[in-house]
């Protein structure tokens, strides 16, 4: 019987009892696994890369994590620890069969492929960390920043309704979306659909869990994540990417660069936390630019 075609889909099993879906897109020698952010977004945000990546060789993979909406949602809150996802990742680099091949993160997906490269590094060609700082406890501390710059009756009116737990209070979310979601996270309006659909399909108690109740109050299990003293460990040549609104500070970014040895950042003007779509040219322009220098170096 010859093997049914699936369009590139894989569901691979992971923990002995869960399945993640996956998808190649393109075909070539170069080889990316790409990591969402969230936690509990999805891959759909990615989409824009399918219009860049190919054309450059490079054979990439959608991978949604557990929980998230393609792949199995168990109703489990302590299945959400940056440790399991950590072996997640491994479990479908080895269902995948990827050997030497670029792993990239994006915004929680770079938390989550910095700690991947700490344990199993001898696997990567190259890691690309999006959009991600070394620190929670520095996203804070720069998101607090951001917060002190909106009017004094906007902080305010955010100050009572977090006290009061109201997260999903229709003023509220429109401050968070009008005010400083349009500004730091997407300065593209309307937002693209891709990303539109990804909010729609979001897991709120995997973001819940980990995060909290949105990208300005952070009270999840992660909230004391630091490894700014371990970046020394990443040996593999490393692109760091950050947009001037992003909710990253980007003097963190910068920091990054000089603490992992093979290290290249790129700022953008005008970008903020998704720069594959309000900087969109110049943002795949440097990925795959880096991509094609770790290439040429290899021969």
């Amino acid at each position: 019987m010859a093997e049914l075609k699936t369009g590139g889909v894989r569901m691979i099993p992971v923990d002995g009892k869960h399945k993640v879906w996956t998808k190649k897109v393109g075909s070539g020698p170069v080889k990316m696994l790409t990591l969402h952010g969230g936690p509990g977004c999805t891959h759909e945000y990615f989409e824009c890369f399918e219009d860049f990546l190919p054309r450059q060789g490079i054979e990439f993979y959608y991978y949604d994590q557990l929980g998230s909406h393609y792949s199995d949602q168990p109703d489990d809150p302590a299945l959400w620890t940056v440790d399991r996802f950590r072996e997640e990742v491994e479990q479908v680099r080895a269902a995948l069969g990827l050997e030497d091949f670029y792993l990239y993160g994006q915004s929680w997906g770079g938390m989550l492929a910095i700690e991947y490269a700490l344990k199993y590094q001898q696997h990567l060609r190259g890691l690309i960390i999006s959009n991600m700082t070394a620190s929670i406890p520095s996203y804070v501390d720069h998101i607090n920043e951001l917060r002190r710059r909106l009017p004094p009756e906007i902080q305010d009116t955010m100050a009572i309704y977090e006290a009061r737990g109201e997260y999903s209070a229709p003023e509220y979310e429109e401050i968070l979306f009008k005010r400083i979601y349009a500004e730091h996270l997407c300065r593209i309006d309307p937002w693209p659909e891709p990303m539109m659909r990804m909010f729609r399909h979001m897991n709120f108690q995997v973001y819940n869990t980990m995060q909290g109740p949105n990208e300005f109050v952070i009270t999840g299990i992660f909230k004391d994540w630091d490894r700014w003293n371990d970046l020394h460990r990443i040996s593999v040549p490393t692109l760091l990417l950050v947009g001037e609104f992003d909710t990253m500070r980007v003097a963190d970014i910068e920091r990054m660069g000089q603490l992992i040895p093979n290290a290249h950042v790129a700022v953008f003007q005008g970008g903020s936390h998704c720069t594959m779509w309000d900087a969109q040219e110049e943002y795949f322009a440097r990925l795959t630019g880096f991509v094609r220098d770790v290439e040429a170096a290899r021969h």
